[in-house]
């Protein structure tokens, strides 16, 4: 496994929040309105942190929006991850009510165990979250993408799950949150932690655990399916992950971002070779080899095509200057596998995977994953595939401004509900929104 030079480019590097237009985060000081509401018709509400003072509302058919907690505007929810009104109102109560549009939501009482384990000497902080009562339910094991936030104060499925039925276990990776431990983006070590992590939420969740299985979303999409070779699961999900390699990652954006740009064939096959020579310093970032890569980068700057060289981590390496490299290259080794190829482990799991993949996708272009992942289906293996059109990274509708930069809106209709009924192992319905499927 290589050591790289900017290993936070590994899958679509800032994961979700990426697909959101969100910066990663710092962690929120506890408030007591992020929880989940049963509303009067029957469906939910869930209230999650957000940024710049706001908070989240997400309802199961995948409508978002944010909303500011204080001052004038304290309620007015904005559409998506935009700054445009939606005509939604959210008014909190006390800690046990909501209102949302003039209808009245009361806190669900969600069964909540805080826990903290050990995974090779480091300690993580967990949650293990059930639906209220004593039915056996099964339970998603979350599991993280690139990002450095807390998962612990940031990913909603913890509580959107459980609103269908379905426990969540959710942790704070190694070096992110409350957990202890340096940040790492080397998919074995996160493996094992994942391992750890369906251990402690067996342990906690007892008889009320029916099966169990993991969730890997982004950068995740590499490591469930480690995990699962190394651990007795029941099924696997991949969300807007990949089955190729990072470095494949990074070459197959660049190519769909010089498609998308109307960029000539010529024009492409430069892009690419100056791909290569990005890729080589993230590989070996040594000043040789960064003159190398400048020789190539140079003359090349002033190209119609040079700015839209963006791929997953290429964008970053481009700017770099000769005196940083090695600076760089020490600040932000993080173990990222750069050449490892999924694919044999993907065909090593045994239990049922569902693979959910974002037509559009930027950060982790999906049509090289899609057809993999038929060919194994073909050859037998329990795979099915979920492929929503029109949608970003994170399983995101977006729209496209003038300059053609995506903001996002809202997930498709049946998102949530896929994952819980794959879970719940349902035989899965014909629809699921617009999702095209293909099953095993």
């Amino acid at each position: 496994m290589s050591r790289s030079l900017l290993g936070a480019a590994a899958c679509a590097s800032l994961a979700l929040f990426a697909a959101s237009s969100n910066a990663a985060q710092p962690d929120p000081a506890p408030d007591c309105h992020v929880v989940l509401y049963a509303m009067p018709d029957g469906t939910s509400l869930d209230i999650a942190f957000s940024s710049e003072g706001r908070l989240r509302w997400r309802r199961p058919d995948g409508t978002s929006g944010a909303f500011a907690v204080a001052g004038a505007q304290a309620g007015m929810s904005r559409l998506g991850w935009t700054d445009r009104p939606d005509g939604h109102v959210v008014k909190l109560g006390d800690c046990d009510s909501v209102s949302f549009d003039g209808a009245a939501g009361q806190r669900v009482p969600l069964i909540v165990r805080e826990v903290r384990f050990q995974s090779d000497g480091v300690e993580l902080a967990g949650r293990l979250v059930l639906p209220p009562g004593s039915a056996h339910v099964p339970v998603v094991v979350l599991l993280q993408g690139s990002e450095h936030d807390s998962a612990l104060n940031f990913d909603s499925l913890q509580r959107r799950l459980p609103s269908q039925g379905v426990g969540a276990f959710v942790y704070d990776k190694r070096g992110t949150g409350a957990s202890g431990g340096q940040y790492t983006q080397d998919f074995d070590q996160l493996a094992r932690d994942a391992v750890a992590a369906l251990a402690q939420a067996r342990k906690v969740g007892g008889d009320r655990v029916s099966r169990i299985g993991f969730e890997g979303p982004s950068q995740g999409g590499w490591v469930a399916p480690i995990a699962a070779t190394y651990a007795d699961v029941d099924f696997v999900i991949v969300a807007f992950g990949l089955a190729v390699s990072v470095i494949e990652e990074d070459r197959e954006a660049v190519v769909k971002n010089m498609a998308d740009h109307h960029h000539s064939t010529v024009d492409t096959a430069k892009a690419m070779a100056l791909v290569d020579a990005a890729d080589a310093l993230a590989l070996h970032p040594t000043l040789e080899t960064y003159d190398r890569f400048a020789a190539v980068r140079d003359p090349w700057r002033n190209e119609s095509w040079f700015k839209d060289v963006r791929g997953d981590f290429t964008w970053a390496i481009l700017p770099v200057k000769r005196e940083e490299v090695l600076a760089l290259a020490k600040q932000m080794d993080w173990h990222t596998p750069f050449l490892f190829d999924p694919l044999e482990t993907i065909a090593r799991v045994k239990p049922p995977q569902l693979w959910v993949l974002a037509q559009d996708d930027l950060d982790a272009p999906s049509a090289e994953t899609a057809r993999r992942l038929a060919q194994l289906r073909l050859a037998g293996h329990p795979i099915a595939t979920a492929l929503w059109p029109h949608t970003e990274h994170g399983i995101y509708d977006y729209e496209t401004n003038a300059d053609g930069e995506r903001t996002s809106l809202r997930q498709p209709e049946g998102y949530l509900a896929l994952l819980a009924d794959f879970a719940r192992a349902t035989a899965l319905r014909p629809t699921y929104g617009t999702a095209a499927l293909a099953l095993p």
